[in-house]
């Protein structure tokens, strides 16, 4: 990938509360390799799949939210995408900031809660692979008011949305970016416990029973494992308790 629409995911990074273990661990499972960016970049690192960049790792700086992953969507104004945020009931966690040459950057709250980052690309467009094997496959919003925050996605991504209905009577709301959907969401329900409201991220892998027995062995956690209509997944934590997916896709599944 070299260009992402605006309001299309376009990168991911991981907060971490133990750097070089998160490192380690993320590189064994994914077969990722690190690069640190020297002392300016604060202990943050570029990860890369076969050369290609696929994501950043770097200290935690949220106490509160502990280790975790971050989901930027692209926009081609930084200022213009804030202004929507507060205009549709979010908060700013973290006001624009240039971010070197990179880019520009700006953490938000939608209105129920949940972080996610806006990046307005400089020489740093994003991922350089994605939906690919070791690479970002899909994200998600869990969300305690689903359709309380819709309209603030619309309006903030300029996306559209529309409802799949699936097995057990869940519905799934699809965000979608021109002819391409590029984001799913889910109500949480009181089946899934003591949930707050989360953008979750998706990791391509080859075979998902071979990663998360990895991810058990390695110190991590299983939530659950199983087939859903677009193919195998299991959704994890790290050893820092980092929540995460991973997918083997079913290639004949269409959104």
């Amino acid at each position: 990938m070299t260009d992402f629409a605006p309001g299309t995911p376009c990168w991911l990074d991981l907060g971490t509360t133990d750097v070089a273990a998160a490192t380690t661990f993320y590189g064994d499972l994914l077969g990722w390799t690190a690069e640190d960016l020297g002392p300016e970049a604060n202990g943050y690192r570029l990860l890369r799949k076969d050369g290609r960049q696929v994501a950043g790792l770097g200290p935690a700086t949220d106490p509160a939210r502990g280790t975790s992953w971050a989901v930027h969507f692209a926009t081609a104004d930084l200022d213009e995408s804030v202004a929507l945020v507060r205009k549709h009931g979010g908060t700013v966690a973290l006001e624009p900031m240039a971010v070197m040459d990179k880019g520009r950057l700006a953490v938000a709250q939608d209105p129920a809660g949940a972080y996610f980052s806006l990046w307005q690309a400089g020489t740093h467009p994003g991922a350089e692979l994605v939906r690919a094997p070791g690479a970002l496959h899909w994200v998600e919003l869990f969300s305690t008011d689903r359709d309380g925050v819709t309209d603030f996605y619309r309006a903030v991504l300029g996306a559209t949305t529309r409802d799949v209905a699936l097995p057990g009577g869940l519905v799934y709301r699809l965000f979608d970016v021109g002819d391409e959907a590029v984001a799913g969401s889910l109500q949480i329900t009181p089946e899934m416990g003591d949930m707050s409201s989360a953008w979750s991220v998706f990791f391509h892998v080859e075979d998902v029973d071979a990663v998360a027995d990895a991810v058990v062995a390695r110190g991590g956690r299983q939530i659950m494992r199983g087939d859903v209509p677009a193919g195998r997944m299991a959704m994890l934590l790290d050893p820092q308790d980092g929540f995460f997916s991973v997918m083997t896709p079913d290639p004949s599944f269409e959104m």
